[in-house]
């Protein structure tokens, strides 16, 4: 299936039917889980109303890792492999995952300052997530720091999968190191620790954030796909 897609030609015509359900549901389920989130999940016993804060920052903090982790596995597949559409993934992921990590510091910082009376604390997990941000922006400024398109992938192919070790430091840095932020209350390992009331919005949420995501790297690698072309046509007419 993967070489099947290899195609960028072959890809197109799939997205071109894909995207348009894919921005669909992201609409319905945002719009849903902001409703549950807003409306229909109750305020916290300790934290009141701060915690509607939570519906987004965890939903995009798993977002942050998740797109990463996405990002190594492509530039691993385009350094083996040479799939011809993994570099140009990675390249189209970046700026969004970058936006997510972004988004999980800033709300991260607004709920912080209510819970634990600042914005910010050099804690294990807040520094690893601060550190994927610097990656991505890292990632972002190297493929485009090179004349030779090819070197600028492959430098940033390295840094991605040299800063996939931050992944696993960032998921549990909160049981290896005693820190103020507080443990996972979902985890495949055991039953959740949060009320059902407010696993559920939060679970649209991450949907509705993983429907974003798809619907705007399609978008983005469907253009990465003609400015390479560009890119080719006017090279050969030189």
């Amino acid at each position: 299936m993967i070489h099947h897609l290899a195609n960028p030609a072959r890809f197109q015509r799939l997205a071109e039917i894909v995207l348009p359900w894919c921005a669909g549901l992201t609409v319905v389920t945002l719009l849903a889980g902001l409703a549950l989130a807003l409306v229909g999940s109750p305020p916290d016993y300790q934290q009141g109303e701060a915690v509607r804060i939570m519906y987004v920052h965890v939903p995009a903090a798993w977002m942050a890792m998740f797109i990463y982790a996405n990002m190594a596995a492509a530039a691993a597949v385009g350094l083996v492999w040479k799939h011809p559409l993994a570099d140009l993934f990675a390249k189209a992921a970046a700026p969004i995952g970058a936006g997510f990590t972004a988004l999980c510091l800033i709300t991260g910082s607004l709920w912080g300052e209510p819970m634990w009376g600042t914005w910010w604390v050099w804690d294990a997990r807040l520094t690893s997530v601060l550190i994927l941000f610097f990656l991505y922006l890292g990632y972002i400024a190297l493929v485009n720091a090179f004349d030779d398109a090819s070197r600028g992938t492959a430098a940033g192919n390295i840094l991605l999968l040299v800063g996939a070790v931050n992944i696993p430091i960032i998921k549990f840095s909160v049981d290896w190191w005693n820190t103020l932020h507080q443990p996972a209350s979902i985890s495949r390992l055991g039953a959740p620790t949060i009320d059902a009331a407010m696993l559920a919005p939060l679970l649209v949420m991450g949907v509705g954030f993983t429907l974003y995501f798809m619907t705007a790297v399609l978008i983005r690698l469907r253009s990465e796909i003609l400015a390479r072309k560009i890119r080719s046509a006017r090279f050969l007419d030189s």
